[in-house]
């Protein structure tokens, strides 16, 4: 088997209502989706999370022309310069590209083998994979502490959902605070509650809040300050556990802090290295679960992963309930008393809805990649939280 072509289609996934972030608006995502086609028919499904690596991906294609897709390492060595070098070339990016390009190439490996991904990767340790619903300030949506529990209160009542992660993000740790109050309330003591605040507040600021949440047991603070030396600074007055998106496991194991890690797999160089770093989280006794915002084909690949690796033993983020769009047939995946049975079909287990992929592909063509630093009251310019 060769791959004769690989194409890169970027595309948008909307939101139904934009969520207020650190940044600003977050209407939706924009991500890049990869088919590696091969002469014997077979094609792979890929995602990168963003689209700026359309370009790596196609130049990447060229090289890759003519090549076994399952000599994964000899397609690597093709495309990723030496992996401990990589920080420091001019453009790491390569990583993502070569990551989403991966991705694809075990899908086909199980298209060829006729076996789920989650088989090639060891067995199913599990197979209803749990996520949390979200919540957030959201423009035409909820603005309140009361609309905010309300609505976990209808995902409750409408899908049996008692996991729940969002963003308080308006700058106003009050606010927060009385939403999470009004939240437990409504919930009750058995519902799991997580934060993020991507990174809005200071230090001293989050001493103060942290304090006076831990009284409603929540379960994990995401990136509450900006490094890990201040997370580190911040365990020291709270006994709630961190997350971050940034994957550096060195440095959460220097300095004892964030407890969890949570990021993609094209991010981590594709299925391969994840696994390796699963692994490694696991050996270093740190966290791990996956981030939201993805098209359907990066969360098979989560499903899949999540089926088969012990050590996750904590919900996956999703913006499942809120996502208007996808590139698969019958996408978007959507969670049921918190969980999502991981797909049986071979590879990924994922079929590439070829109108809708052409629906959201004209989206980004027509309104170029979605903003997540657009504030309305701002125009022109970039918002600016104050480090209270």
């Amino acid at each position: 088997m060769k791959i004769t072509r690989i194409v890169a289609t970027p595309v948008n996934i909307p939101l139904e209502k934009p969520l207020w972030w650190t940044g600003g608006h977050y209407p939706g995502t924009s991500k890049t989706i990869v088919e590696v086609e091969t002469d014997e028919g077979i094609v792979g499904l890929g995602e990168a999370p963003s689209t700026d690596v359309v370009a790596t991906i196609t130049a990447m294609g060229e090289r890759l022309r003519g090549c076994d897709p399952i000599d994964i390492a000899g397609c690597e060595s093709c495309c990723v310069p030496p992996w401990q070098i990589v920080q420091n070339t001019d453009d790491s990016s390569v990583v993502k590209a070569f990551g989403a390009i991966e991705i694809a190439l075990w899908d086909i490996r199980g298209k060829l083998w006729d076996q789920p991904l989650y088989q090639l990767l060891g067995g199913a340790v599990r197979k209803d994979i749990p996520f949390t619903e979200y919540f957030g300030f959201r423009d035409g949506g909820e603005t309140s502490p009361t609309q905010v529990s309300d609505y976990c209160l209808r995902m409750r009542e409408e899908h049996g959902s008692t996991y729940f992660e969002g963003k308080l993000i308006k700058g106003d740790p009050a606010l927060e605070l009385a939403t999470v109050k009004a939240m437990r309330e409504a919930l009750g003591p058995s519902a799991m509650i997580r934060l993020d605040s991507n990174m809005q507040w200071s230090l001293s600021t989050a001493r103060r809040l942290l304090r006076d949440l831990e009284p409603y047991d929540i379960r994990n603070y995401e990136d509450p300050v900006a490094t890990f030396e201040e997370m580190a600074a911040l365990r020291q007055h709270s006994a709630i556990p961190f997350s971050t998106h940034v994957p550096d496991i060195r440095r959460a194991v220097a300095l004892g802090a964030p407890d969890y890690i949570v990021t993609n797999f094209a991010v981590l160089g594709g299925i391969g290295r994840a696994v390796r770093f699963i692994g490694a989280c696991e050996a270093m006794g740190v966290g791990f679960w996956c981030y939201s915002g993805d098209a359907g084909i990066a969360t098979a690949g989560y499903l899949h992963m999540t089926a088969a690796m012990p050590w996750i033993t904590e919900p996956s983020q999703s913006l499942f309930r809120w996502q208007i769009g996808d590139v698969i047939e019958g996408g978007p995946f959507r969670q049921t008393n918190n969980v999502v049975r991981v797909p049986e079909g071979p590879g990924l287990g994922v079929t590439l809805d070829r109108a809708e992929l052409a629906r959201w592909h004209r989206h980004f063509v027509d309104s170029g990649p979605m903003d997540h630093f657009h504030d309305p009251a701002m125009p022109g310019r970039f918002r600016r939280l104050p480090l209270r």
